[in-house]
């Protein structure tokens, strides 16, 4: 019987076809992905196919015009598979969301049928070497000059850097702070566009990142997006949705860990037993799924508060991501400890996804700004 806690019969269909996609497309190959940086380019052209290129790009523009609980959905689904690969595509949803919702006719015509096919993807690119919680403090200019702006600069942990085509990029055109910044819609063929060497890192391997640096680029003002100076307004509208797409993403790794860590200790023997008997494991599994259930609970909730446009979005996104990426790598780690040494070793998933959720609390507003927001508003007359 439906309650209102439910998802909807089109919501399951979703999450189903989502869910579908990552078992024959991801699941199989994610390991191999990790283990040799490869960057599943075509398995990310067949993602959006299904239109997970441009959930909630408009259906005027040839998006599939859906929510963000739908958002979510297909995230934490995609995550089950490979986190790094479904985060890599939430970041592409986002550019090409701010490209739809604020650019010009001139500027959605030009970049978003492309986008949506993913045959361009897009980066996000905010932070900076010296600006990253601090991110109004951005350094990279634009100076206007004719039709164009001369940009430079650089910006740095950019996902997809190297790779992608499209870069909505935070660049400042006018005062210090938050009021002088724009967005542009950068090239990766644009002379003076230049990358940095791929970033080691220790998860999240089957994406590229590197810093990608400006000198003196020209870019069209009508590459614009939104007015100058509204630029800061429409990244942090981005990241409402990214940080509720990153906090999926860590529902759908530590589900996945959780599903691995019952299975496991059931054929698990010791003692004479399998180690799902005995209690110790079975209040650990307990705890891992009510915390696991709690914070998606609350990620669903605030999805539909972004969704609807609530006053009290921001501060539900905020804490919705805080909490599902903290209890995700709880979860996961904890995961890993029931399956003993077996746990540490790459032959099984879940170091994978220990890695990978690792830098889920960090990007998208680290889990102290997220504290920040909540205590601010809470605080506010």
């Amino acid at each position: 019987m439906a309650t209102q806690f439910d998802l909807t019969d089109d919501q399951r269909q979703i999450q189903e076809m989502a869910q579908k996609f990552t078992a024959d497309a991801i699941t199989p190959l994610a390991a191999e992905w990790d283990e040799k940086h490869i960057f599943p380019r075509d398995t990310i052209r067949a993602a959006a196919e299904l239109g997970f290129g441009s959930i909630y790009v408009s259906e005027e523009s040839g998006g599939i015009g859906l929510g963000r609980l739908e958002a979510a959905l297909i995230m934490e689904a995609m995550a089950y598979g490979c986190p790094s690969t479904s985060a890599f595509i939430s970041i592409h949803n986002m550019a090409s969301w701010m490209i739809d919702r604020f650019g010009s006719v001139e500027v959605k015509a030009k970049y978003l049928p492309s986008m949506i096919s993913m045959e361009r993807i897009g980066s996000y690119c905010l932070t900076e070497p010296s600006s990253g919680s601090d991110a109004a403090a951005l350094k990279t200019k634009a100076v206007k000059d004719g039709d164009d702006y001369v940009v430079s600069g650089s910006k740095a942990f950019i996902s997809g850097a190297g790779e992608n085509e499209v870069y909505v990029t935070m660049v400042r055109t006018g005062e210090d702070g938050p009021k002088g910044i724009s967005a542009l819609v950068i090239e990766k063929d644009m002379p003076g566009v230049s990358f940095g060497a791929q970033e080691k890192k220790l998860g999240w391997h089957s994406q590229p990142t590197a810093q990608v640096n400006f000198d003196e680029v020209r870019v069209p003002v009508a590459n614009r997006v939104g007015g100058e100076g509204e630029g800061f307004r429409i990244a942090m509208m981005g990241l409402d949705g990214g940080r509720l797409n990153i906090g999926a993403c860590s529902l759908g790794g530590a589900q996945r860990c959780l599903d691995e860590a019952v299975n496991y200790t059931k054929e698990r023997k010791q003692f004479g037993k399998a180690i799902a008997d005995f209690q110790n494991t079975q209040f650990m599994l307990a705890d891992m799924e009510t915390e696991l259930q709690a914070a998606r609970m609350l990620l669903y909730v605030a999805a539909a508060k972004v969704t609807a446009n609530d006053p009290d979005k921001t501060k539900f996104a905020a804490m919705a991501k805080r909490l599902a990426t903290d209890t995700g790598s709880s979860v996961v780690d904890r995961a890993l400890q029931l399956h003993g040494g077996y746990g540490y070793l790459q032959d099984y998933p879940i170091e994978r996804f220990w890695r990978d959720l690792r830098v889920h609390s960090i990007l998208e507003g680290t889990n102290q700004v997220m504290r920040m927001i909540v205590g601010r508003e809470l605080t506010r007359q």
